[in-house]
């Protein structure tokens, strides 16, 4: 039993939203939260309790984790009968525009205990609490009430609304669900083969009525141009009679197991959050303690034959899975800024193991162990990685482990692997890709068609080859193999040299691909691509620049002018054929716009880097970042969202929480924090 939160501790929650957000409908609903497991699992809703999209559920279970996503239960329904009156909690919306019930109306705040959402509801003179969390490592969610105020015995009715399908569907038409009573709940097996789960809650009366409801409207797939309705199936309803001060616990698992008690549970995620606060300066301002608590929501294990077998990081919520490129861009700011040495290494040595003809995997299927490798730069990302480890951690020996892997990496590179991928012995530089594929993180793909294919030799790509070369010569030194240093510094020299090739001296700013079939021919038919997008801030925001000061001053005043807005970078200016404003339409009309325009919240991470490399000024790179703090108030409560339209008022959209959208916004604030004070010592 946890005890009724205090005033002070009240207090100390961030964005905490009063009656003016919870009592109005369609602000209710706009804001959402998120709990994880640890394993690839998840349970998501919004504020208001209206499930808005197919991937919100209270038990999201990952049944091949971190993969094989399936919504088991949809929502629980609760209404509370108190001094003979009856109050609905819940809210569902259907396909002929009815809402109903309103139990938003009944809520008097929501905000966050660390990750855990808690929602408090005023019914007269009574206040009841509600709290979602999941058990670290398990597909169990508990939900939990607790009476904080009431003159009078209340009786709470609560209505599981199940299924069971993948997390990318929905459920239609109805099916014999095999429904099993047990003490205090039920069991179920929704058919042949399928993972039976249980839903029980201590001194709770199950009262069979099953029955299907029908055509459940979520209004985030009508917008996103998508089948947006679906069916459930409630096998009946729990009841159970509270006083003031005591509280219930309804329990949803696919574990065979017995359940934890909810409050075991609540102290061991609070104990772990108290484990990041320390990792943090005395002075982080709340919404960094609130990034940092949000870093353990993205990093979950990797099991093979259902075994762990090594940690991975989870791209974005609610439906990426993990991906190459989004872990090695996010790992220093998930790990390393929070002095996570060991999952950082973890991380680095589980993609290891999967790294294949030099490349490191762009992404695991759903449904399949076999890797993607279509990307030309998370191996890149990855050299990065690894010497962000060693530079953080001072620490040489996990990059000795994995200097063979770097080594055949770069062998690789230079005499050609998948998709073109292959250094020009011309100058030095890396080109790649092949009609009809997308390496680049520029990645949209449409049927057969790449919106972005950035054939040839991509900026941020040939940053990130010279910044991997200088890391190979600097460790080869270190650890001794001179001849190799000599000859990784020698290529890193050739590719600064060629990196020239990108200055753009008339616009002043960097080509964004050159040598590919697209951009303007010079005299002897090689073609530049002079697009201004924000790419090129990465030849300034890398540890080793292939510019001289004035191009780097260059850039960074050019993606200020053009690019910059208060949540990230542009994909494209505004003033270059093809800019979409605004992210939304069908899927083909959003997937046109995701790299033309549209806002990438971890782009500002590298501006700000690239800001405090030419600007010298801490305080002011810092700054920059401060509107991403507002935004944990504003999507998903506590979170950073993957994209955002690129006009005002710049709408979040996207995955409503990406891991290198807070990855990246928390090491750079970290960063700028410790230069600062390294300035005023």
């Amino acid at each position: 039993m946890i005890q009724s939160i205090s005033i002070k501790a009240m207090d100390e929650t961030i964005f905490q939203l009063g009656r003016g957000v919870c009592g109005n409908f369609e602000r209710a609903v706009e804001r959402e939260w998120l709990v994880t497991n640890g394993m690839g699992g998840y349970a998501s809703g919004t504020v208001g309790d209206l499930n808005t999209r197919r991937y919100h559920g209270l038990l999201m279970a990952a049944l091949s984790p971190p993969a094989g996503r399936t919504l088991l239960v949809a929502k629980v329904d609760a209404t509370v009968r108190y001094g003979g009156k009856t109050y609905h909690l819940s809210c569902n919306e259907f396909v002929d525009g009815t809402v109903t019930p309103h139990g938003y109306l009944h809520l008097e705040s929501f905000f966050l205990d660390g990750t855990v959402p808690v929602w408090h509801y005023a019914l007269a003179d009574a206040l009841i609490e509600k709290r979602v969390l999941m058990a670290p490592g398990q597909n169990t969610t508990y939900l939990h009430f607790r009476v904080l105020r009431a003159s009078d015995t209340l009786e709470l009715e609560l209505m599981p609304l199940c299924t069971y399908r993948d997390y990318h569907s929905h459920s239609h038409g109805g099916w014999d669900m095999d429904i099993h009573g047990i003490t205090n709940g039920f069991e179920v097996h929704a058919f042949q083969g399928a993972r039976p789960y249980r839903v029980i809650c201590d001194g709770a009366r199950f009262i069979a009525d099953p029955a299907w409801y029908w055509n459940f409207k979520h209004r985030m797939e009508t917008m996103r141009g998508l089948d947006d309705s679906e069916d459930l199936f409630c096998p009946g309803r729990l009841t159970l009679a509270l006083d003031d001060g005591q509280d219930a616990t309804l329990v949803i698992s696919t574990e065979s197991a017995s359940p934890e008690n909810f409050a075991v549970v609540s102290a061991r995620i609070h104990e772990s959050s108290q484990a990041l606060f320390a990792a943090l300066p005395s002075d982080a301002p709340r919404w960094i303690r609130q990034m940092a608590l949000a870093t353990d929501q993205f990093i979950v294990g990797r099991y093979r034959d259902g075994h762990p077998a090594g940690k991975t990081v989870i791209a974005g919520y609610p439906w990426f899975g993990d991906w190459g490129r989004d872990t090695m861009i996010a790992l220093p700011g998930l790990t390393l800024a929070l002095q996570r040495f060991d999952m950082a290494a973890s991380i680095l040595r589980t993609f290891a193991a999967h790294i294949s003809e030099g490349m490191l995997p762009n992404r695991f299927p759903d449904h399949d162990e076999t890797p993607e490798y279509n990307a030309v730069d998370a191996t890149l990302w990855y050299f990065h990685a690894v010497d962000q480890y060693t530079r953080r951690s001072g620490g040489i020996a996990l990059a000795k482990e994995l200097y063979p892997v770097l080594v055949d990496i770069i062998d690789y590179h230079h005499k050609g692997t998948r998709y073109g991928i292959k250094v020009d012995i011309r100058d030095g530089l890396l080109a790649a890709g092949e009609d009809g594929t997308q390496l680049t993180w520029m990645d949209v793909k449409i049927g057969d068609w790449v919106v972005t294919p950035r054939i040839g030799k991509p900026v941020e790509v040939n940053a990130l080859w010279y910044n991997a070369l200088a890391i190979m010569a600097a460790l080869s030194k270190q650890l001794g193999k001179i001849k190799s240093a000599d000859e990784y510094r020698e290529a890193a020299a050739h590719v600064r040299s060629s990196f020239q090739r990108f200055w753009n001296g008339e616009q002043g700013y960097l080509y964004d691909v050159i040598d590919g079939p697209e951009g303007m021919p010079d005299s002897n038919g090689r073609k530049y691509d002079s697009r201004l997008r924000p790419n090129q801030i990465l030849a300034v925001a890398l540890p080793n620049s292939p510019l001289d000061e004035d191009q780097q001053k260059a850039v960074v005043d050019v993606c200020a002018r053009e690019l910059l807005t208060s949540h990230g970078l542009r994909s494209l200016a505004r003033n270059q054929p093809g800019y979409v404003a605004y992210y939304r339409g069908n899927p083909v009309q959003r997937d046109a716009a995701y790299h033309q325009g549209t806002v990438w919240a971890w782009l500002i991470g590298p501006f700000v880097d690239a800001h405090y490399r030419v600007y010298q000024d801490a305080d002011k790179a810092r700054s920059f970042l401060e509107p991403l703090g507002l935004h944990l108030g504003e999507a998903c409560i506590g979170n950073v969202s993957e994209i955002f339209d690129a006009e005002p008022p710049f709408t979040p959209r996207g995955c409503f929480a990406q891991a290198w959208s807070v990855a990246e916004v928390l090491r750079a604030w970290l960063d700028l924090h410790n230069a600062s004070i390294g300035k005023r010592k």
